[in-house]
């Protein structure tokens, strides 16, 4: 049976953008699960699973609908346990959760304001209005202002990195050899960037970077079906 994806769109349903829309489809693709894609806007979101579910990712598969991306991938681990493993044990668990909390603070921390207008660029308007609303909400300023400057904070947010870039020199996944849920946690907020945005967050050279590129290139190249925000 196909399972669902909700998955956060734009204007333009053929780009799916939420970071955790895209670690939950690295994770279905990693299970090797069969999975359709189900475009939403923001406005849509309320009326998914019958007024079930607030945010996004929500899956459907069979009777059970479920919503939060590690949730998920919880859920898979232990509904498909002779499909590839996400986390290689509770350690790897355990290591997910701390990566969760680090991306939020050190990437989503620089990445989602840096954003702001280009997300609201590529949205109805609609969803235009209810974007502003809420980000201005919660950021206690307009859009505008919370975004100006990114580039003068980039070199930070790329200094910030260095742990990432230290283990990837000596490896080539967060998981290791080959990826598990902690590198779909990082991946998918790259992706995010990479999709709605052309601000070249990481310079060519960085091991990040390379990572990124053979994240992009798993499963198919899943991450390439959607092309870089020109």
């Amino acid at each position: 049976m196909t399972i669902a994806l909700y998955d956060l769109v734009g204007a333009d349903e053929t780009r799916p953008f939420s970071p955790h829309c895209w670690k939950t489809a690295f994770t279905l693709a990693h299970k090797g699960l069969d999975f359709r894609s189900v475009p939403v806007r923001f406005t849509q979101i309320a009326g998914i699973e019958a007024g079930e579910f607030r945010t996004v990712p929500v899956i459907r598969d069979g009777e059970r609908a479920l919503t939060d991306s590690f949730q998920i991938a919880l859920y898979l681990e232990e509904t498909y346990p002779d499909r590839p493993s996400l986390f290689a044990g509770e350690g790897g668990r355990s290591l997910s959760r701390f990566i969760e909390k680090w991306a939020q603070t050190a990437l989503v921390g620089y990445i989602g304001p840096s954003l702001l207008l280009e997300i609201h660029a590529a949205l109805e308007p609609a969803d235009q209005a209810y974007f502003r609303e809420s980000r201005e909400k919660r950021f206690g300023r307009t859009l505008e202002e919370t975004a100006k400057g990114r580039e003068d904070r980039l070199e930070g947010f790329r200094a910030s990195l260095a742990p990432l870039r230290l283990m990837l020199s000596d490896q080539p996944f967060i998981g290791g050899q080959g990826p598990l849920f902690a590198d779909y946690i990082v991946a998918g907020i790259f992706q995010w960037a990479r999709v709605i945005s052309p601000f070249q967050l990481l310079s060519p050279d960085d091991p990040v970077a390379a990572w990124f590129g053979r994240c992009l290139d798993l499963h198919d190249g899943l991450g390439r079906t959607v092309p870089a925000a020109a």
